[in-house]
C-alpha cells in the first residue's frame, strides 16, 4: 500500500475525513469516514482506540471549547480542502458523556451568552464604520481628485471584515500607503476598464492588466492631481492587443 500523506502536525489527536476511498491497514474495513494515519498508514477509530468518540461538527464555538473540556479524550477532525491546498478543522470527537455535560453548561447561559453577541456583534460594527471612514480619507488625501462617493465605496469593499480584501490584511489596517493604493487600483481596474469584459473573453488575467494598464494609470493620474474630471464616463481605453 502507498503511504498515507499525514497532515501536519498539531498538538493533540488528529483525526482526517479522507477525500478518497481508504480501509485500515489493520483491520481492513472501509471504506473508512474517519481514519487516523499512524506510521504512514490509515486506521479505523476502533483500532486507534478511539471509536467509543462521537463527532461533533464545527459551528458552535462554546459548545466545542466545553465539550474538550468535559471529555478525558478527544480529537480534532480535519479534511484536505484542494482549492486551499491545505488541511481545514471540520469538528472534532468528543466523549458522549462529556458533549452531554457541555450540552447542560450551554443551555444553562444561553441568554447570557446571546446577550454577549449581540454587544460584540454592534461594538464591531462601530469599529468597522470607524475603519471605513479612515480608509476612505486616506484614499481622498492620496487621491484630492477621487470624488467622495467613489472613495467611500472603496474604502466599504475593501474593509469588508473576514473578506480577505487588501483593507483586511495587516498593512491595510495599519492604512499604509501601499494598501490604499492597491484598493484605488483594483476599483479602477473593475469599474473604469474593461478589464472584467477581456478576463470573460478569454484573455489571461497577465495580459488584460497588460491591456488596461494605460487607462488604469489615467484615471489614478488625474486623482492624485485633484482633477474630478479624472472620473471616467466611460470605461478607460484598453491598449491594443
Amino acid at each position: 500500500m502507498a503511504p498515507f500523506a499525514t497532515p501536519p502536525p498539531r498538538s493533540g489527536l488528529l483525526v482526517v475525513q479522507p477525500l478518497r476511498k481508504r480501509h485500515c491497514a489493520e483491520c481492513r474495513q472501509g471504506p473508512l469516514p474517519l481514519l487516523v494515519v499512524e506510521g504512514g498508514v490509515p486506521r479505523c477509530l476502533d483500532c486507534a482506540d478511539l471509536g467509543h468518540l462521537v463527532f461533533l461538527a464545527r459551528g458552535d464555538t462554546a459548545l466545542t471549547r466545553r465539550a474538550r473540556e468535559e471529555s478525558g479524550l478527544s480529537a480534532v477532525v480535519v479534511r484536505f480542502d484542494r482549492r486551499r491546498g491545505r488541511y481545514e478543522r471540520q469538528g472534532v470527537l468528543v466523549e458522549e458523556a462529556g458533549l452531554a455535560r457541555a450540552e447542560e453548561r450551554c443551555l444553562a447561559d444561553a441568554e447570557a451568552r446571546r446577550r454577549r453577541r449581540v454587544r460584540d456583534a454592534g461594538r464591531r460594527a462601530a469599529e468597522d464604520v470607524r475603519f471605513t471612514e479612515a480608509f476612505a480619507a486616506e484614499i481622498r488625501r492620496l487621491f484630492p481628485g477621487c470624488p467622495d462617493e467613489r472613495a467611500r465605496t472603496i474604502a466599504a469593499h475593501a474593509s469588508v471584515r473576514g473578506s480577505g480584501r487588501v483593507g483586511r490584511s495587516a498593512a491595510g489596517r495599519a492604512l499604509s500607503e501601499g494598501a490604499v493604493v492597491s484598493a484605488v487600483v483594483a476599483a479602477v481596474r473593475h469599474v473604469d476598464t474593461p478589464y472584467d469584459q477581456l478576463l470573460m473573453s478569454g484573455v489571461p488575467r497577465y495580459e488584460a492588466r497588460r491591456r488596461i494598464s494605460v487607462g488604469v494609470e489615467r484615471v489614478l493620474r488625474g486623482w492624485r492631481e485633484g482633477d474630478v474630471r479624472a472620473e471616467p464616463g466611460a470605461q478607460a481605453e484598453v491598449e491594443a492587443g
